[in-house]
């Protein structure tokens, strides 16, 4: 079972903030991934990574990690990811960067991320209640 009390830059969090892909006219549909800090739930980093390509490539993932360092002025000791996400490139940079990756199940996860979402949807809409 996942901690629910951390120290601010303990522990990160990467995650997709929505829940249906996002559609655009030429470019095709792109889901949105966020680097959250779990002490304080403060959305560190995001990227846009097209659907077709599931994972976010190694650029976008070390890019994504210099975003979130930049805010934090460091790295977490723990980046938690959902088990249910493919983030394959991004784990294998966090730990280049030796910070520790779990792979936890996403609803351990919710009570962190779950707002994020919501508002993620209520700005930009999306997903299956539509």
């Amino acid at each position: 079972m996942l901690n629910l009390k951390f120290e601010v830059n303990e522990a990160w969090i990467a995650f997709q903030l929505n829940d249906a892909p996002i559609q655009t006219g030429a470019d095709g549909g792109f889901n949105c991934i966020a680097i959250m800090d779990a002490a304080s739930c403060f959305l560190l980093a995001t990227a846009l990574v097209p659907i077709n390509e599931g994972d976010a490539s190694k650029l976008e993932s070390r890019r994504l990690l210099k975003q979130a360092h930049a805010h934090k002025q460091g790295m977490p000791g723990t980046l938690y990811i959902p088990n249910e996400q493919i983030a394959n490139n991004l784990a294998l940079e966090a730990e280049r960067q030796k910070v520790a990756v779990v792979r936890v199940p996403e609803q351990q996860l919710l009570i962190f991320i779950g707002e994020a979402r919501e508002g993620f949807k209520e700005r930009f809409g999306g997903g299956s209640e539509q």
